[in-house]
């Protein structure tokens, strides 16, 4: 797949404009072509509502349906697992040996959440009882819920594939029916868009609506501060700081009903 340094709007790609991205090369201290490009604040806004409009498409699919859509981008990253973890490689310096695991681990999250939903006991309604005494923290009566119109996940710098745009929690959103819109890390941008091109090829090839996964690329907090606040957001996972986590933490408090997992 040859990079752009563009985007992923639903099924087009964004403008190739503004402060250009650049990954850095930790080996040799050279910067990686091609240059990346942040979204701007009108490709937020209709990746968000491509969202919302997939949402209640592809959230009332099968679970059967859904397996079929997974296990076609895990398929998708098998094809590519030396390309990507070849990038990924010159974008982190990480040994090749890891970045390959890196990617059977992610295949098999995806074929594991296949499996769960071919399954089918997940559907079960269950109440987990509150713990009180639980100690460091109390638990809360737990029980599960679905009907977020999206999920955006935040990739982690030092997994740069299996926290990454197909990792654990896209793979987990998209088993639960959210359309997903992925904040790729500036560190890894080439890895990322890699694995984005899996997932929007297993789109077009399950015939899904375009807005079920979107990739957007900014440097700095703009992009990822603003989705957090975007009232089609009703999700966000997130890997990383305890800083930027109690940031988050704090956008999504001032949003009834928006849930955050770590």
């Amino acid at each position: 797949m040859q990079l752009t340094g563009q985007s992923f709007i639903g099924s087009r790609r964004g403008a190739s404009a503004g402060a250009a991205i650049l990954a850095l090369n930790p080996a040799t201290g050279q910067y990686l072509e091609p240059a990346y490009f942040p979204a701007s604040p009108g490709e937020l806004d209709q990746a968000a509502e491509l969202a919302a409009q997939a949402f209640p498409i592809y959230s009332a699919l099968s679970g059967k349906q859904r397996a079929v859509f997974l296990r076609e981008i895990a398929g998708g990253l098998d094809a590519i697992q030396q390309e990507i973890a070849e990038r990924a490689h010159l974008e982190t310096a990480l040994p090749m040996p890891r970045l390959l695991g890196e990617v059977a681990r992610t295949t098999g999250q995806l074929r594991l959440f296949a499996a769960v939903l071919e399954e089918g006991s997940w559907v079960e309604a269950r109440l987990d009882s509150p713990l009180p005494e639980r100690k460091p923290l109390p638990r809360p009566a737990c029980a599960p819920c679905c009907g977020p119109s999206a999920r955006r996940v935040f990739g982690a710098s030092n997994f740069p594939i299996a926290f990454s745009a197909a990792g654990g929690d896209t793979a987990s959103a998209l088993a639960a029916g959210c359309p997903v819109i992925f904040k790729a890390h500036p560190a890894h941008p080439g890895a990322c868009e890699l694995a984005a091109g899996a997932i929007r090829r297993a789109i077009a090839h399950c015939g899904l609506p375009e807005g079920v996964f979107s990739l957007l690329y900014d440097e700095g907090p703009v992009i990822g501060s603003a989705l957090v606040r975007h009232p089609l957001i009703q999700g966000v996972a997130f890997t990383g700081s305890l800083r930027v986590g109690r940031a988050l933490m704090d956008l999504a408090a001032a949003r009834p009903h928006r849930s955050l997992l770590h």
